[in-house]
């Protein structure tokens, strides 16, 4: 499974965790878990309501989420950030 980064998604990684190696490194984990398997429990994926319907989320930890959209084969990470931050 391809997986690509759109600029808001790197911009709020970098400003939000850019220095936490705790955050990195679990954000590698889980996005390796999710492309090996994206319905594993871990993940806790889900779909989105309101105006973000087409969009998905899984966490990286039990407050930091990423959302997601599958379009054509590939996963476009648009956004990571706190429950309140994303949503």
């Amino acid at each position: 499974m391809k997986i690509e980064f759109h600029n808001n998604f790197i911009k709020n990684y970098n400003k939000r965790f850019g220095k936490n190696i705790k955050i990195k490194d679990r954000f590698i984990e889980r996005t390796k878990i999710f492309q090996s398997d994206p319905t594993n429990p871990l993940l806790k994926d889900h779909q989105l309501k309101g105006k973000r319907a087409a969009y998905r989320a899984f966490s990286v930890t039990g407050d930091i989420r990423v959302v997601y959209l599958f379009i054509n084969n590939i996963i476009y990470f648009f956004d990571i950030g706190s429950h309140n931050q994303v949503y």
